[in-house]
C-alpha cells in the first residue's frame, strides 16, 4: 500500500521537525509493509514575503489529491499572525471540512509535569475542539476613526456544527473512560453559549453510557491544573478548545510533545496533522528543537490512514526513548539535539515493532 502525503514544513523549526518526523514515519512504514509518497510544498511566510501569498491560488486543489496533509509550524517575524493563519491553515481546515481538532494529551513516562506529585496515570485526556466555526469567523470589522473607533467580531454557532462535534466527542469517550466535560461560559456569553449548552445536552441524551457534565471554561481550566485525573474527553468551541488544549499540553510537560489532528471524520477530504507548538524563530536553525510532537502527529496520521500498528509502534518508540531520559531536548531538561532524539527513536522502532508482533502472535 502506498499513501500520498502532502508535506508543508512551514517556517522556523517546522522545517526541522518535519524532516525528523518524516524519517521516523518512513522507517515505520517500511517495517509494517507500506510506503509514504511525500510531496513537499514550500508554502510559508517566506513564500508570502516573496510572492504575496502563503500558498498559490490552486493550492487547495493540489492538496485535495492527497491522502493526508502533514503540516509543520507556521509563522515568522515580519508577517502578522492573522495573515499567516488565514492565508494557509484556516483555509485548509475549512475547505476540507476538518471540523474536529483532536488534541490527545498524555503525560509520558520520563517527562516531568509542572504539577507536583502527578504522574502518567493522572494526565490522560483528549481535547475535542470545534474547528470550523464559533469565535473564529470572518464576520465583523472595524468602524469609525479616532477615539470613537470600534471593532465588532461576530461568533457563528450552527446547530449542525455543534451537534457533529458533540457526537464525535461522545463517541470518542465511549471508547475511552466514558466521560465528557463540555466547556461553556453561558453565565457571561448570553446567546451562543446557552445555544451550545442546549445542543450538547441533547446529544448527551443519545449516549446514556457516557457520563456528561458542563463547566464554565474558567473553572475547567482550574480543574485541568488541580485535578486533571478527573478529565477524560473535553469538548469545546473553537476558542475555548484552542486555549484549553494548550493549557493541557503544558500540564503534560511541554508543547514540544503535544500533537494534533485536523480531522474530516467522513473522509470526504484529506485530514491534516501537525504539532501544537509554534515555529519558535528564536531557536530555528540551531538544531535543538524537540521533534516529538511532530513525530506523534505522524503517529496520529498513520492511525487515521488505517495503519494503527505502525502508529502504535511510533508512539511506543517515542515513549521508550523519553522514559530512559538520556536523549531529550532542552525543553524537557536535557541537552540532546533534534538529530539525536530522532536517531534514538529510529533506533528504538525495530525493537518495539518486534515486541508488538510477538504480542499479537
Amino acid at each position: 500500500m502506498r499513501y500520498r502525503i502532502a508535506s508543508i514544513p512551514g517556517d522556523g523549526i517546522g522545517v526541522e521537525v518535519c524532516t525528523a518526523a518524516r524519517a521516523v514515519l518512513d522507517r515505520a512504514a517500511s517495517l509494517h509493509g507500506f510506503a509514504l509518497a511525500w510531496t513537499e510544498f514550500d508554502w510559508s511566510c517566506q513564500r508570502y514575503l516573496d510572492n504575496g501569498a502563503m500558498m498559490p491560488a490552486e493550492g487547495l486543489d493540489r492538496l485535495r489529491e492527497h491522502d493526508a496533509v502533514f503540516l509543520g509550524a507556521v509563522g515568522f517575524p515580519g508577517v502578522p499572525d492573522h495573515v499567516s493563519l488565514w492565508g494557509l491553515l484556516i483555509p485548509i481546515r475549512r475547505a476540507f471540512d476538518q471540523y474536529v481538532n483532536l488534541r490527545p494529551v498524555r503525560l509520558l513516562p520520563g517527562v516531568p509535569s509542572p504539577l507536583a506529585g502527578r504522574g502518567p496515570e493522572d494526565v490522560d485526556l483528549v481535547v475535542v475542539r470545534e474547528n470550523s466555526e464559533g469565535e473564529y469567523s470572518q464576520i465583523g470589522g472595524r468602524h469609525g476613526a479616532g477615539p470613537e473607533e470600534f471593532a465588532v467580531q461576530t461568533s457563528v454557532f450552527t446547530r449542525r456544527g455543534v451537534e457533529r462535534i458533540a457526537r464525535y466527542a461522545f463517541a470518542l469517550a465511549g471508547g475511552r473512560r466514558g466521560r465528557v466535560c463540555s466547556a461553556t461560559k453561558s453565565n457571561g456569553i448570553v446567546h451562543t453559549m446557552p445555544f451550545w449548552d442546549e445542543i450538547v445536552a441533547q446529544v448527551a441524551a443519545e449516549y446514556p453510557n457516557v457520563a456528561y457534565e458542563q463547566m464554565h471554561v474558567d473553572a475547567l481550566a482550574a480543574r485541568m491544573v488541580l485535578a486533571p485525573d478527573r478529565l477524560d474527553v473535553v469538548v469545546g468551541s473553537n476558542l475555548f478548545g484552542d486555549i484549553l488544549s494548550d493549557l493541557a499540553a503544558a500540564v503534560a510537560g511541554s508543547l514540544g510533545v503535544a500533537p494534533s489532528g485536523n480531522i474530516n471524520p467522513e473522509r470526504d477530504f484529506p485530514s491534516m496533522f501537525e504539532s501544537v507548538h509554534g515555529s519558535a524563530p528564536d531557536i530555528a536553525g540551531r538544531g535543538i528543537a524537540n521533534p516529538v510532537a511532530q513525530i506523534l502527529a505522524g503517529a496520529m496520521m498513520l492511525d487515521h490512514l488505517g495503519e494503527p500498528a505502525a502508529g502504535e509502534a511510533v508512539y511506543a518508540a517515542v515513549e521508550a526513548v523519553l522514559a530512559r531520559g538520556q536523549t531529550v531536548t532542552a525543553d524537557l531538561g536535557g541537552t540532546a539535539t533534534t538529530e539525536q532524539v530522532t536517531a534514538a527513536v529510529l533506533g528504538m522502532l525495530p525493537a518495539v515493532t518486534d515486541r508488538s508482533r510477538e504480542t499479537v502472535t
